[in-house]
């Protein structure tokens, strides 16, 4: 039986990893966190915390799983540099699933989109993203984008800083022969769509992925927790939970 620490217990993802918690069989949610509460004593006689928070608090939980051994899978996105930096130095010492997204659809997509930009090569076709999410969302373009973004610029050797254009204003002439576009919509209460388009002379191919429910991801960072309890120190992502490496 696997005792989980699910912090954020009000948000709107910890509502959701409560439930998903609570159906699956071999788990038991030991404790949970909120703003204010005593973060080191939640952590007492837990094997494994998921943390669907904010970035800004992803340190506090990082010295505290290492204060404590405790295996830690981190949902939370938005992350600076420095605080990705965290993560890694966390991930010497202790077992670490850190992904953008826990769908197992998204991660499907993720591969997907990497074999289409094997297939689907920018002397063809251009590359746009397109991304909506509800309108509290505060990070921007989301993490599961970012990824995606990542993929597509590992794939066709470009770089996010240089060729990734976030949305287009004014006389901006041509499309750039390398550029990937990146466009973000916020509005109503869309728990995450995610488009990347591959778009060439005559024929589109478009790779889509629409949440309803944020269960989905719930579901999946409870299985990333459980999977993590048989893992040796590193730092994994979903991808690894998943099989699809």
């Amino acid at each position: 039986m696997l005792n989980l620490l699910i912090t954020g217990k009000s948000g709107r993802m910890g509502h959701a990893l409560l439930q998903a918690a609570a159906a699956e069989a071999n788990v038991t949610v030991a404790a949970t966190h909120d703003v204010g509460e005593n973060l080191d004593a939640a952590f007492r006689n837990i094997g494994c915390v998921i943390d669907f928070t904010v970035h800004s608090f992803t340190a506090e939980v990082l010295a505290t799983a290492l204060k404590h051994s405790t295996p830690l899978v981190i949902g939370t996105t938005g992350h600076s540099d420095a605080e990705r930096a965290l993560i890694r130095d966390a991930a010497a010492v202790l077992p670490i699933v850190c992904a953008s997204n826990y769908s197992v659809g998204v991660n499907t997509l993720f591969w997907l989109t990497r074999q289409a930009a094997r297939i689907l090569t920018q002397d063809r076709f251009d590359i746009e993203v397109v991304e909506m999410h509800h309108r509290h969302k505060i990070d921007a373009p989301s993490g599961t984008a970012r990824s995606l973004l990542d993929i597509l610029t590992e794939e066709t050797h470009t770089s996010y800083q240089n060729d990734v254009s976030h949305g287009r204003v004014g006389n901006i002439g041509p499309r750039k022969p390398h550029e990937i576009g990146m466009h973000t919509l916020r509005g109503g209460d869309v728990v995450g769509d995610h488009t990347v388009i591959f778009a060439a002379d005559g024929e589109r191919v478009e790779l889509t992925h629409k949440a309803s429910s944020r269960l989905t991801f719930a579901a999946g960072a409870v299985r990333a927790a459980l999977w993590l309890q048989q893992q040796p120190v590193g730092l994994y992502d979903m991808q690894d939970v998943l099989g699809l490496k």
